[in-house]
């Protein structure tokens, strides 16, 4: 996969460095003669590119249209949306991904600007504080289908409802599936007769809104 990346502040070459490090192409354009020669002391020369990432012929150098994604993180939130709209709309860019730096701009970065997923720092933030509250001690390790599903782990409380019995006798919510469990280190696939013991650590994927009652389940009444 190939991924664009404009703007190569701290979150930019952050994530060229994830990427890399998983295999991907990458490309990081940024217009800052200081943040360039600092690019080119982290990454091979043919990731940094010097320009406007709002320059279309910029854009086009960088492989634009080889592109599979885009992502606009700079910290001007204009500069970001007309990149995202540019990419989509001009250059048919299939993924674009866009920081939002001042959350009163949410509301622009939409997919008719050409936005696929806006990444809202301080909105992620709140929401996660208000997640943790409402769920104790359930973590979630990833976000599925924009959110409307997670994949979270939580250890079954000694004293939860759910020890003892088999997966098929648990109340589970409707939207929910155990995707696996971890009891001393060894991985466990859930079986029908599989019975939950005290301190499994339990990995379900379930309905964002169906959390909390996975939680009530699996925790100390």
């Amino acid at each position: 996969m190939f991924v664009l990346i404009v703007g190569g502040g701290k979150t930019g070459s952050h994530l060229a460095e994830l990427l890399l490090a998983g295999g991907h192409r990458v490309a990081v354009i940024d217009r800052r003669p200081e943040i360039v020669e600092l690019l080119r002391t982290q990454f091979p020369p043919e990731v940094v590119v010097s320009g406007d990432g709002a320059d279309p012929k910029v854009l086009v150098g960088a492989g634009i249209k080889q592109a599979d994604v885009l992502a606009a993180v700079t910290a001007d939130d204009e500069d970001n949306l007309v990149v995202s709209t540019m990419a989509r709309f001009e250059f048919a860019v299939r993924r674009v991904i866009a920081r939002v730096n001042d959350p009163k701009n949410a509301w622009l970065f939409t997919r008719d600007m050409g936005v696929d997923v806006a990444l809202n720092q301080a909105d992620l933030m709140a929401k996660l504080i208000v997640e943790e509250m409402s769920i104790g001690d359930m973590m979630t390790l990833l976000k599925l289908r924009r959110g409307q599903y997670s994949l979270v782990e939580e250890k079954v409380d000694p004293k939860s409802p759910a020890v003892g019995k088999a997966v098929r006798d648990l109340d589970l919510p409707c939207d929910c599936v155990l995707a696996a469990i971890i009891r001393k280190g060894d991985l466990i696939i859930p079986r029908d007769d599989t019975v939950l013991q005290p301190i499994d650590e339990v990995l379900a994927i379930v309905r964002a809104d169906q959390q909390a009652e996975l939680n009530k389940l699996l925790s100390r009444p």
